[in-house]
């Protein structure tokens, strides 16, 4: 599913000049993806464009506020992964709706554990989807690997 988010990045520059689902799955599937993955992907875009459409942020933090995490959060997203959001958010490349949007899809993706490399994706989905503009140094470091990729199922 990873493989497939990071294929539409480099292949669509602007989130709305992405086919309709249908057309998209049909060229994914001559890409190569499998029906499956397909699914999941298109699946979790398609909560990230819901999600982002409605959310409400409230009040936004104060300068030295701190983003406490609930005890889940904690549990699937690990140190490595909360201290990207954190560096992210304090060099200005994330707003507090986005951390929170990017908090939520990681959450979604209750198949998967969320490794960095899958966060740096998640990032870059959410600020691609938001058309927010993406420094190209910043789209190397979303892209660069530190470990696998590969499916790992959660065990409850």
């Amino acid at each position: 599913m990873f493989d497939i988010l990071v294929y539409l990045f480099e292949s669509y520059i602007h989130a709305d000049a992405c086919p309709e689902p249908d057309q998209l799955t049909r060229k994914l599937s001559a890409a190569g993806f499998e029906e499956e993955e397909i699914s999941e992907a298109l699946e979790w875009l398609s909560g990230l464009r819901r999600v982002a459409r409605d959310i409400h942020p409230g009040i936004a933090p104060s300068a030295g506020s701190v983003r406490i995490y609930a005890d889940d959060e904690h549990a699937r997203l690990d140190a490595r992964c909360r201290g990207f959001l954190s560096l992210l958010e304090s060099a200005g490349v994330l707003s507090p709706a986005h951390r929170e949007l990017i908090i939520e899809r990681a959450m979604a993706l209750t198949d998967f554990s969320i490794t960095l490399n899958r966060l740096k994706v998640i990032v870059l989905m959410v600020l691609w989807q938001q058309e927010e503009p993406i420094d190209t140094l910043m789209v190397d470091e979303l892209l660069t690997e530190e470990d696998d990729w590969g499916y790992e199922p959660i065990v409850h």
